[in-house]
This record gives structure tokens, sequence and C-alpha cells, in this order.
């Protein structure tokens, strides 16, 4: 059935724009907006959209810092039957260039920061693709394909929501790419809604008082998920910032607004942990999330420990758009992802294809209503990642016996040592526990006879006093006090940084030879 009840922008809008129109429903780093005042401008977004030309089911470009000028443009597009395609404002200009063939959109809508890419990305490729940007009014920049976002947003035009049904294409997240080409991954209508009722409401708890600060970016799904969907979603508020995320920036942020709900990645908890930060600055948090990779139960243990705050540890993918396993507010494993948060259902398949027992290692499975439908332009990857409702994660895990999912590694992290799996997570959360150790990633390394062992690299902390002969010696002894004694790196590289994605996530495939 075809109705704007159906659309996704508006029933994040409608709702709370009629009841509580006064309401901040987002504030950035230089302004805040009411309800009542998004409501009107993403409509006057809309209204342009097929003013210049798009039609519905036409797809644009949306690559923007995290301002409030992004939900305005993502939310605009949705209501005008439009399809966003949320990317990376981080990216170089090749993966840009990618995204933008690959996708065959009508128009970019980018930040200030970024037009000069665009623009030169748009002459090589195709300069009849419209270009919305904020820039300055006294920059004489508009012509018949270029449009100024500030001079869209200054009229207050009502326009009515496009009709689709609940299972129309949405929106697109371009999956990260880390070891391959990114994948154009589609959601539909109901997909938002889905995880807003089903993780935000049901596990989190989340009410209208709450205010939400995610480190996660927009242009990711579990950012997408923290500071809009959610906080829109039962009328909360959410606070943006463009700024890089640090320790300092989290810990004033979280104060300045009193932030309930904070979402963060294990690399962010660590930096926080280690800086030099006031527990009183998270004081007003009732809770905080983790997911991205998963949280080792050590940092877990500090974490509470410093601050008095829980930390729900979970795993999600740009494919099932949030957090599907979850630790809840009643039932927390330190260590593990915790059980499939109700609506979703989990199993772990092993390499012979048949369904993992108690405590054997297989790849997660996962089925649930937030799936996305296909990758775009991608039969065969679709095919094998989407099989009759259930979802392939890529992701090792195990399951106990009172059903809590523990990570393992990505399947292609996977070391096989002296003919049994070994996690390297499993590795780097025992070396990561000893106090001379602040970050670590193990990946597998052939020794001279052609056996596959670990191999760790080690960022140390800065007030370590032993020897680097000396510390490989008490963190091989310390991993086989912690663990079965095979899993124990047989080499050590210290270094002063580990490579990772935007989100954090550690680039394993970068560290091996």
């Amino acid at each position: 059935m075809f109705s704007k009840k159906n659309n996704a922008a508006f029933k994040l809008l409608e709702k709370n724009s009629l009841e509580s129109p006064n309401k901040i429903a987002f504030i950035d780093d230089k302004e805040k907006i009411t309800y009542l005042e998004l409501k009107r401008k993403v409509q006057s977004f809309s209204n342009k959209l097929l003013e210049i030309g798009l039609k519905k089911n036409d797809r644009v470009i949306l690559c923007m810092n995290d301002t409030i000028n992004f939900p305005i443009c993502f939310l605009g597009s949705i209501w005008a039957g439009i399809i966003p395609i949320c990317i990376n404002t981080m990216l170089n200009k090749n993966d840009l260039k990618y995204m933008l063939e690959d996708s065959k959109a009508k128009a970019v809508i980018s930040s200030e920061e970024l037009i000069e890419i665009f623009l030169e990305l748009i002459e090589s490729y195709d300069n009849s693709i419209v270009l919305i940007s904020s820039f300055s009014k006294n920059k004489n920049r508009e012509n018949n394909n270029i449009f100024n976002l500030i001079k869209i947003l200054e009229h207050n035009i009502t326009s009515e929501p496009t009709k689709t049904s609940n299972n129309s294409e949405c929106f697109w997240l371009y999956s990260s790419g880390s070891t391959g080409q990114p994948k154009g991954t589609i959601h539909i209508q109901k997909s938002l809604s889905c995880t807003a009722n089903l993780y935000a409401k049901n596990i989190l708890k989340v009410k209208k008082n709450d205010i939400f600060f995610s480190a996660a970016k927009l242009f990711f799904a579990y950012g997408l998920g923290n500071s809009l969907t959610f906080p829109l979603s039962i009328g909360g508020t959410s606070i943006l910032s463009k700024k890089r995320v640090t320790a300092e920036l989290v810990s004033n942020i979280i104060k300045k607004n009193r932030v309930t709900l904070f979402f963060g990645v294990p690399t962010l908890y660590a930096s926080i942990v280690n800086s030099n930060f006031k527990a009183d600055d998270f004081k007003t948090l009732r809770l905080a999330v983790s997911a991205g990779e998963a949280l080792p139960a050590h940092l877990y243990k500090k974490w509470k420990e410093v601050t008095g705050i829980k930390v729900l540890d979970g795993i999600g993918s740009t494919e099932m758009l949030h957090i599907f396993i979850s630790n809840s507010i009643t039932n927390i494993t330190p260590g593990s992802s915790g059980k499939p948060v109700p609506g979703y259902r989990a199993k772990i398949i092993k390499d012979d294809n048949t369904e993992a027992g108690i405590d054997e290692i297989g790849e997660l499975e996962i089925k649930g209503p937030s799936s996305a439908i296909k990758y775009w332009n991608k039969p065969e990857k679709s095919k094998y990642t989407f099989e009759n409702g259930w979802t392939k994660t890529g992701d090792k895990y195990t399951k106990s016996a009172n059903g809590v999912f523990t990570y393992c590694g990505r399947a292609d992290d996977m070391l096989k040592v002296s003919g049994q799996y070994v996690s390297p997570f499993e590795i780097e959360a025992a070396l990561q526990s000893h106090p001379c150790v602040l970050e670590v990633a193990v990946v597998g390394k052939f020794n001279e006879d052609n056996l596959l062992k670990p191999k760790a690299f080690i960022v140390l902390n800065p007030n370590h006093k032993e020897e680097i002969q000396e510390l490989q010696n008490i963190l091989t002894k310390y991993v086989k006090s912690k663990l079965m004694p095979f899993k124990y790196p047989r080499w050590y590289e210290f270094v002063t940084a580990l490579p990772k994605t935007t989100t954090g996530k550690i680039q394993r495939y970068k560290l091996r030879d």
C-alpha cells in the first residue's frame, strides 16, 4: 500500500512537529533547530529538488559533515521520494569518483568544505549533474547546475511527502570497502523505524527527555541511528559536531549539553579512560553504547570503574543498519556482544555449512526486518550475502550455553594454529589487559616451516619502563597465563599507531606480510 504515512521522513517528523513544535531537535557546533523548523526546512528542500528537475527514485549523493543541514537534506530527499546516498566525507577523491560513477546519481549535496572536489569530479564525469552546497552569498557560484543550500532553506515552502510503501527503496549506505570495492547497500522505508522500535526503544529504553551524542558520524549506519533515527523516533534532542572526535571533545560535549546517551567505539573508550578526564564530566549520562568492534572485558570494567556508567556492547552492520545483538541494561556479560535483540534471529554456521554447537566457532548469520534488500549492481555478491532472508555478516562468533554471543574476529582475520581456529581478538583482548599495552592488533604470519602463527603489533602506554626484549618475554608469559599456551604471539612489533578506518576499526589486512 502506497501512503504518505509509510514515508520514513514523514514518520520521523510529523508527530513531533505537531506535539512538540518548539522542542529542540538538533544542536550543532553553531546553531540549533526546533522540530517545527526542521519540518519546514525539510519541506523546502524537498520542494527544491523536484523544482530543479529531479524525479521520484532518482539518486543523490549526500556527502556532508555532521551539521543540522545533514538531517535536513537526508530527510528532505526521502520526503520527495528521492534516494539519498550517504557517503563518508573523509574519503579520497578516487573513492568519491567511484561512488559518483557507480551510483549514477543525478545530483550531489555536499558541505561547503567539499565543494571544490565535487566541482572537479562533475566537470570530468558529467557536468549535467546538479550540485547543491552551502557557500557564502557573495561568492558567485550559482548557475543552472549549482545551487546554494543557504538560499534554498531561507524559504518556508509547504509540500506533501511522496507516497511510498514500507518496502519502497529509501536510501543507500556505501560499505567501507576496507577489503575491496565499496558496495552500495540499499535500504527500504521501514528500515529506520525498525531499528528504532527494536533496538532503541527495547534495549536502550530511549525517552523524550534523552539527549543523544554519537562519536560515529551520520554517514555511518551506526551514527545515522544514534544521531537521527533514535532521537527523532521519540522526540529527543541530538547533539552534532563536525569536529574530529577526541577524548577531550567527548568530555566537553557531554558536560556542556548534559548528554544522557553516548555512543562510541572501543578505541575511543580506551582513549577516554587513558586520558586526564574528569569522571564528573560524565555524571549526566545514564548509559553508554559501544559498537564497531568488540569491546574487551577489561576496557568495559575500567570504564565502569572510573565513570560508574554501564556500556552496552553490541554488533551491527551496514547491511542490517544498526545493532542486532546486544548486551542489555539488566544483563551484561563483559567481553561479549550479548544476545539477539528481540525481533532478530541469529545462527552460527561452520565451514561445512552445518550449524555450530555450543562454543564452536563459525560465521554469524542474522535475520531481521532492518536488513538491506541487496547491493547495487552486484548480483552475485547480493545472492551470496542475502540468502533466504538470512544475511551473512562475515564475522566469526561463538555461542555459549546460556545464549551469549562472543566475537572471534572477521572471517578473513581468523587464524588456524596447530590445527585449531584461533581468534585474533581473543589474543588482542589478553594483551590489552596488560598495563603496558595501549592498543594491539594480531595477524597471522608464516614461520620458517610455512606454518601460520600469531604476530602482535603493539602500541605501548607512554609510562612503560621495560626494555623491548624484556617486554616480549613478559607479554608472552602473560598471554600464556590467560589463554591456551599455543595461542601466544611468536613475534612482536612495537609501533606508534595502528592503521584504522574512519570509524576506529583496526585494518588488520594492512599489517599482513
